[in-house]
This record gives structure tokens, C-alpha cells and sequence, in this order.
């Protein structure tokens, strides 16, 4: 099961967010795609739950390239309700995108659900929740923010 592997993170369970110490979350590894609907990968990211007799499995694992993809719809998320306060339903209704970020010869388009018939309660409660977890995400970013600096180095 291991052969595959190259990066792992033991005791993902003690830092899982507001699950910390409670999470079925046990690991998170990177290495080859062990999944066959993601064998055409070189690298994909893993997440490791057990199972009622305490072994491991893989519950969860998606290319590294869907990884840093949701990593930028998440910040450009974040990004926007940022500033969200200035619009009275916290989005244009008239233009929900919130931008089109260029990736990879075509677009990541980041909008508002407006199919979402419930989206004016929902986008409230969400940017409630935003704010609920800014410590959990506020160090989340810093950590990134400072290895991403490093990285620009190389």
C-alpha cells in the first residue's frame, strides 16, 4: 500500500480543523495516483481515514494539479468577501463573477451560485461561517503565505 508514497503527514487527526482530536482523518501522503481514475496523474494527494479495526485506507485522493486549483478558487473566494460587505446582498447580482483566473490556456471561473434559489440567505450564512473560522483560516494563510515567499526564492 506504502510503495507509492513519497510525502506523508502521520496524525493529521490532532490538527484537522475544529475536528481536531476527534477526526477519522489519519494521514495525508503525496506520491504516485493510487486511484485508477487518476492514473494518468504523476502525482496526486491522498487522504487516509480508518477503518472500525483501526487500519488505514484511502478515502480520498485528487491530482496534485486539482490540489493548487482548489487552493486558488478558495483564496480568490476569500478574496471577495473580503470586500463583500460593500454590496448589500454581499454579490452583484448582475454580474456574479467574481473573476475568471487564467489557468492553463482556458479560465477558472469563480461566480456566485444564482441558480442557488436560496443564494441571498445562503451567501449570508456563508460569509458568516468565513468569518466564524477566520483563526483557523487566518493561520492556514499565513502558513501558506510564508511558504509560498519561500518558494518564490528558488
Amino acid at each position: 500500500m506504502n510503495e507509492k508514497i513519497v510525502i506523508m503527514s502521520n496524525d493529521y487527526d490532532r490538527i484537522d480543523g475544529r475536528n481536531a482530536y476527534q477526526s477519522d482523518i489519519k494521514r495525508l501522503t503525496l506520491g504516485a495516483a493510487m486511484l485508477e481514475e487518476n492514473k494518468k496523474m504523476q502525482i496526486a494527494a491522498q487522504i487516509w481515514k480508518t477503518d472500525k479495526d483501526d487500519e488505514l485506507f484511502l478515502a480520498q485522493e485528487l491530482p496534485i494539479h486539482q490540489v493548487f486549483d482548489l487552493i486558488i478558487f478558495l483564496s480568490r473566494t476569500l478574496l471577495h468577501f473580503k470586500e463583500a460587505y460593500r454590496l448589500p446582498l454581499l454579490y452583484d447580482p448582475e454580474k456574479p463573477t467574481v473573476e475568471r483566473v487564467g489557468v492553463q490556456g482556458g479560465v477558472l471561473p469563480v461566480e456566485v451560485c444564482t441558480d442557488n434559489k436560496n443564494i441571498n440567505e445562503d451567501i449570508k450564512a456563508f460569509a458568516q461561517s468565513l468569518s466564524d473560522l477566520g483563526e483557523l483560516i487566518g493561520e492556514r494563510q499565513r502558513v501558506l503565505r510564508r511558504i509560498l515567499e519561500e518558494l518564490e526564492l528558488y
